[in-house]
């Protein structure tokens, strides 16, 4: 591989182009080179690591962090070692944009596991795509991400090939809470409700739609500002609906205290929502009124699938003081598919790095088929999952309870 000389680091450095790993010095092409005569290469993670929504973030990066060890460990990329650079975008599309431009201007990045929220990565698709950077990640669910903005009912189209995810999308999720909603709980009445942002918004749009096909009514519209935890007014005209379930598109620091005020001014009925809201934070902040209250998330439960063991073992190992959450199994697999993909790169090149490695991992990612923490992990032709396994679950005491798992059967 090609070295830097002195003169090209100092004047990297001066300009703030460049960061230097511990172990090493950097290399044009992609990947550090290590004290031991090995390969750096960083995994970028983009989530709240602040803020209101830093529950889920920290435990996706966690995961990831969990992810590299364990690759280190088992030395699965011989001369290769994993480590993670990981930012906080604070579920601002602004702040993720900012990251995925830094986490390009590091050579050593050759894949980045996140964001979070949907309207983040909306920013940061074409930053990764110009730079052939692979972005995977474990909790969009936003359908027009992989497959554009005319995907329902229009013409599929996929709008950058660097970016895949782990989570299956609102395409299936929204249905399938309505098709629970109405045949599993017999709850005909919907007042709908959502914060206008691009997963709450999409949530709300795809769970309306199916509910009305089943032969439910929708008996109430209503946006709400995130911004404010003051929902008295939209608690009003839930109660004076006369609705026997709310479903709210959104995320857990609004629909706990949304859940609460509802019940509060004498509604005591269920508020639905999906995985943005499946957080032991929801509970702690909906209080005694959120039981019963119900949510659907990717996947099946991770502490009961055998794949999961290992994980949740190791994880409770590694000490980390944040729970893994809900993305915690489909963070650590959107890693080690950068990891797989990575591999497949170096052995194809006769143990090395190329000189277009980005390029070549995001190539790679296409074709990436394992057993991962959450079942299978592979990816379509849109980079969506292939796995489209969803779960519903109620709030019993200070904890979710799984009471379904299945697919949306459309």
């Amino acid at each position: 591989m090609r070295q830097r000389s002195l003169i090209a680091i100092t004047a990297a450095l001066a300009a703030g182009a460049l960061t230097l790993t511990a172990c090493g010095s950097r290399d044009d092409d992609g990947g550090g080179s290590s004290g031991d005569g090995g390969t750096t290469v960083v995994i970028g993670v983009d989530a709240p690591l602040t803020g209101d929504l830093s529950a889920l973030g920290l435990g996706i990066k966690n995961s990831v962090d969990l992810a590299t060890k364990q690759a280190n460990k088992q030395k699965v990329v011989e001369g290769v070692t994993f480590k993670i650079e990981a930012l906080d975008d604070q579920a601002q599309p602004s702040s993720g944009q900012q990251n995925a431009t830094k986490l390009v201007a590091n050579k050593d990045v050759l894949g980045a596991v996140g964001p979070l929220n949907s309207s983040v990565a909306e920013s940061m698709q074409k930053v990764f795509d110009d730079a052939k950077l692979v972005q995977v990640s474990p909790a969009n669910t936003n359908p027009a991400l992989t497959q554009g903005q005319d995907w329902n009912g229009g013409e599929k189209l996929r709008p950058y090939k660097s970016y895949f995810r782990t989570a299956t999308t609102d395409a299936i999720q929204g249905p399938y809470a309505a098709q629970y909603v109405y045949n599993d709980a017999k709850k005909t009445k919907a007042f709908v409700i959502d914060d206008k942002k691009t997963y709450g918004a999409g949530l709300a749009a795809t769970f309306s739609d199916e509910y009305k096909k089943l032969g439910g009514k929708i008996v109430g519209t209503e946006h709400i500002d995130p911004e404010t935890k003051d929902f008295s007014a939209v608690a009003t005209k839930v109660k004076n609906s006369g609705a026997d379930v709310v479903y709210y598109g959104g995320e857990y620091p609004q629909a706990g205290p949304l859940s609460k005020q509802i019940k509060a001014a004498g509604a005591k009925i269920p508020l639905v929502g999906g995985d943005g809201i499946y957080s032991a934070d929801f509970i702690s902040l909906a209080g005694a009124s959120g039981a019963g209250d119900l949510a659907t998330s990717v996947g099946a439960p991770v502490e009961e699938l055998p794949s999961a063991k290992e994980f949740v073992a190791n994880y409770k190992a590694a000490g980390y003081k944040d729970a893994y959450e809900a993305y915690g199994g489909y963070s650590y697999d959107s890693a080690w598919a950068i990891i797989q993909a990575v591999k497949k790169v170096v052995e194809d090149n006769n143990g090395e790095l190329p000189d277009d490695a980005r390029a070549k991992v995001t190539e790679a990612m296409q074709n990436v088929s394992f057993d991962g923490v959450t079942g299978k992990v592979s990816f379509d032709e849109f980079g969506d999952a292939t796995n489209k396994q969803l779960t519903v679950y109620s709030v019993e005491g200070t904890d979710w309870s799984p009471v379904k798992s299945g697919t949306y059967e459309g």
